[in-house]
């Protein structure tokens, strides 16, 4: 029989956490549900955190451990873990503590009003103010490149329908973002206020380039729009251009006298010489991502799959 609820963790640098995690799960959810299961991708985690998922996993019988054969990033693992979840619901969590299990069941329990996905929102996030400042990037960014509603956040803790979960995993592509493919598959979109927690031991392991890459899936994987922006700015920059050469003109025409130099001129040319660059590198990011997915690029290849007592190889 399927289980009611699967909990998926991408698991990075979080071999102290571990422990913790799973006796946090274990108390909050096996009272509550007669079936479910916790699945963890280790994302290849260069800490340790595979040997210390493959003694927990004799440990619970609820658990499902995958190991990637490489690190792929935190919505490749996800959408790993995924593919192996049999659950009617699906909370997508992270490792650290940080999303407390106590709050699932409050997740689950709005699924079952008839929304497809329910995110966690937080009222004050314990992160760095460089975090939190990308987070509202990212939120602005999502409402004009991918259309998210305005009063909801796309927080990485969140519960999934099984609907949902088969629309998801029908994308292929090497370079998935969950929350894209989420308001790609769906406008069934609540949220619910829960705490967000100081982490227990470590640090986070997104830093400034991470982020970077976050941005860049969700702006160049869902949408052109990114085009159009460059092609409007690129016209815009034109008539710009054609307006000043035109005020030379009159000036000169007027007889108004004209100091020589080369400020402006350098000036003009740097900042249309930005802008092309900045063209076609965001041309190339498309060129490059549409390059790899029809080369079949694996999205998250998995070494193998353990259950308690029981290997299954992966392919």
């Amino acid at each position: 029989m399927s289980p009611e609820l699967s909990v998926v963790v991408p698991v990075y640098r979080s071999a102290a956490t571990l422990p913790l995690l799973l006796e946090r799960l274990q108390a909050e959810l096996a009272p509550q549900y007669s079936r479910w299961e916790a699945i963890l991708v280790n994302d290849g985690s260069p800490d340790g955190s595979w040997e210390v998922l493959t003694d927990l996993v004799q440990r619970y019988d609820f658990l499902v451990i995958a190991d990637l054969r490489k690190n792929c990033g935190q919505d490749n693992a996800l959408m790993a873990g995924l593919r192996l979840c049999q659950g009617d619901v699906a909370i997508i969590m992270d490792d650290d503590l940080q999303h407390d299990p106590a709050d699932i069941p409050r997740l689950v329990d709005k699924l079952h009003e008839g929304w497809d996905v329910c995110f966690a929102a937080f009222g004050a996030k314990r992160q760095a103010w460089w975090k939190n400042l990308g987070s509202r990037f990212n939120g602005w960014a999502a409402q004009q490149v991918i259309q998210k509603p305005a009063g909801i956040y796309l927080s990485p803790f969140k519960a999934l329908a099984r609907g949902v979960i088969d629309e998801v995993l029908a994308y292929q592509g090497p370079f998935p973002y969950l929350d894209g493919l989420l308001l790609s598959a769906t406008s069934r979109f609540t949220q619910i206020e829960v705490a967000h927690h100081a982490r227990p031991v470590g640090h986070g392991n997104y830093n400034l380039p991470r982020s970077v890459a976050v941005w860049l899936k969700l702006a160049t994987g869902f949408s052109v729009r990114p085009l159009r922006i460059a092609s409007v700015a690129g016209l815009f920059t034109a008539f710009l251009a054609l307006a000043f050469g035109f005020g030379l003109i009159v000036r000169h025409l007027l007889g108004h006298e004209e100091v020589e130099g080369w400020t402006s001129t350098l000036v003009v040319v740097s900042f249309l010489g930005g802008l092309q660059l900045f063209c076609l590198g965001l041309l190339g990011e498309y060129v490059g991502r549409a390059y790899l997915v029809l080369g079949r690029k694996p999205q998250a290849p998995v070494r193998c799959v353990l259950r308690r007592e029981s290997t299954e190889l992966g392919s």
